[in-house]
């Protein structure tokens, strides 16, 4: 465990030098991060390559890593249109650890291949384990298995020198130095996992035409608040009026790519379905024609 020399008295500090000794700390996150580009950028090449042939997305972790997979795995589908099951978030300790902790299971190896068989791990799959020291028994153990699977594995841990660099695949160590709590990963550690992890899912979704431009597309207008997000995507996209946009929403049944096309190509919804079959999906290139 390092300590940090900026905070060993943070103890006794007023509250707003505190608070600034934090938000010190986290500031050196993004530079830290941003040394792994190329290998982040790997490991979203082998994930869109995956979902794009049928695989799934699967991330393994403990604690608070295991809770930030599960919430970026929950967060896929409503915000990008994925089916439910193809990015899939497993925490040691299963339901219970998410909402309380049950850090005692990182210690399980066994579990880990009880947790990946149970979902049906296959070669065509990739896991993603995900572990701030690079040393959790219960990650380690989950990328073993899947290497024996024949499955692409990535390790994201943000200490030097940990197992999870080497074992994995694609090894994604992020140096965020001591934490302003010596050993508490859930602050800086915990920061830049969510950034990667960000980056991972995000632009995989992208790069399999889950959005236009920087335009959500394919979000699942669930409530109020995402159906009058799609009608300002569509009218953003199209320059369109809203009227115009919810009109094409409508006539499109409620599908934002369909009605996208129909708004840029004056055609029609069902020639718009034909064009995103073709195009798998990419309004894009369904535009370009390429």
């Amino acid at each position: 465990m390092n300590i940090n020399p900026d905070t060993v008295k943070i103890d006794e500090v007023s509250t707003l030098e505190m608070v600034r000794l934090f938000n010190e700390e986290d500031k050196k996150v993004a530079g830290a991060v941003s040394q792994n580009l190329n290998e982040i950028a790997q490991a979203v090449d082998a994930i869109a390559s995956a979902l794009k042939t049928g695989g799934r997305l699967i991330y393994i972790g403990s604690g608070t890593s295991g809770k930030l997979a599960v919430v970026d795995a929950s967060e896929i589908p409503p915000t990008f249109g994925m089916e439910d099951g193809v990015v899939v978030g497993i925490i040691s300790g299963g339901e219970g650890a998410v909402a309380g902790w049950k850090e005692d299971t990182e210690d399980d190896e066994g579990l880990a291949l009880e947790d990946l068989r149970q979902r049906g791990l296959s070669s065509a799959d990739i896991l993603v384990g995900v572990s701030a020291s690079g040393n959790t028994p219960y990650v380690l153990s989950g990328i073993r298995f899947a290497k024996e699977t024949g499955c692409k594995t990535v390790g994201i841990s943000c200490a030097s020198g940990g197992a999870l660099q080497k074992l994995a695949d694609i090894g994604i160590e992020i140096q965020v130095g001591p934490e302003a709590i010596a050993g508490s990963t859930r602050l800086k550690a915990g920061t830049a996992q969510k950034m990667v992890l960000n980056m991972l899912s995000s632009c995989a979704m992208i790069k399999l035409g889950k959005t236009y431009g920087n335009l959500m597309v394919n979000v699942r207008p669930i409530n109020d608040k995402l159906k009058k997000r799609v009608v300002k995507i569509l009218e953003t996209a199209s320059g369109r009026s809203s009227v115009e946009a919810q009109e094409a929403l409508n006539s499109a049944k409620g599908n934002a790519k369909a009605a996208l096309l129909t708004l840029l190509l004056g055609i029609t919804a069902q020639e718009a379905e034909v064009l995103l079959e073709r195009y798998d999906g990419n309004v894009k290139k369904a535009v370009r024609g390429d």
